[in-house]
C-alpha cells in the first residue's frame, strides 16, 4: 500500500497539508496522508504530543457520509465520531484517523444498495453477502503506517471492534488497552448494533443494546 504524509513533503515549493484545527472542543491539528493507489486522502487529527510515556489515545473511524454528515439514525456512526473527539479532548491528548473505507469499505452506492436490501428485511451483514461483497471489507495496513509516521506504537483503542485491535498487532502497532465507545443506540439502529455483536464479534453488551441513548 502506497502512501505519502502531505505534511512531510520537503520541496520549499510545496505547501504541507499541516494545520491546525479549532474545533469546538478545541484545537487540534490535521495532517493529510495521501493514498497514491486509491487517491483518497486520509486524515490524522491530533491533540497534544504523540510521545508521551503512556499509551496514546486512538480512535480509527471510517467515513461514513450519512451518519458523519447527515445525522443517519441507521447506525451509530456520527455520535461515536463526536465522541471520540469529547473523549480525546477529556484525556487531554490523544489521535482520532479518519480513514476514507465508507461502508466498512464497499463504497457509497454498494452502501446504499444494501440499505435497500435492508429495507426488504435483510441485516447489514445479509445484504452485503447478497451484494456478493465481504461483511467487512476495511484493511487498517494504512491506520497502522499513519500512526507509526505521527510517532505512535502504543495504543490505547477507542473501538468496539477486536478486529482492529487484531489488525493493527499484526502490523506490529502495541494495542496495550481497549476502551469501548457505545453511543447513539436508538430504535433505528439496535438491529444493526445487534447484527455486529451476534455475527460480527463487536463487543457491546445487552443492557447498553437495550437503552436508548441517541440523545
Amino acid at each position: 500500500m502506497n502512501f505519502k504524509l502531505d505534511g512531510d513533503i520537503s520541496e520549499k515549493s510545496k505547501i504541507p497539508a499541516d494545520a491546525k484545527l479549532p474545533l469546538k472542543q478545541g484545537e487540534f491539528r490535521i495532517r493529510v496522508f495521501h493514498e497514491e493507489n486509491t487517491g483518497f486522502d486520509h486524515v490524522a487529527l491530533t491533540l497534544g504530543e504523540m510521545n508521551g510515556p503512556d499509551p496514546t489515545l486512538v480512535r480509527i473511524h471510517s467515513e461514513c457520509l450519512t451518519g458523519d454528515a447527515f445525522g443517519s439514525l441507521r447506525c451509530d456512526c456520527g455520535p461515536q465520531l463526536e465522541s471520540a473527539i469529547d473523549t480525546i479532548k477529556s484525556n487531554g491528548w490523544g489521535c482520532l484517523l479518519y480513514l476514507r473505507q465508507e461502508g466498512r469499505g464497499i463504497g457509497l452506492h454498494s452502501k446504499i444498495q444494501a440499505y435497500n436490501l435492508q429495507d426488504k428485511g435483510l441485516d447489514t451483514l445479509e445484504a452485503n453477502l447478497e451484494l456478493g461483497l465481504p461483511g467487512d471489507a476495511r484493511d487498517y495496513q494504512l491506520a497502522a503506517k499513519m500512526l507509526i509516521a505521527i510517532g505512535v506504537d502504543k495504543v490505547c483503542l477507542l473501538t468496539n471492534n477486536p478486529e482492529k485491535m487484531n489488525q493493527l498487532k499484526e502490523y506490529n502497532i502495541d494495542v496495550v488497552e481497549r476502551m469501548p465507545l457505545v453511543v447513539g443506540i436508538g430504535d433505528y439502529n439496535r438491529k444493526y448494533l445487534e447484527t455486529k455483536v451476534e455475527k460480527m464479534g463487536h463487543k457491546i453488551n445487552e443492557e447498553d443494546l437495550n437503552r436508548d441513548n441517541d440523545n
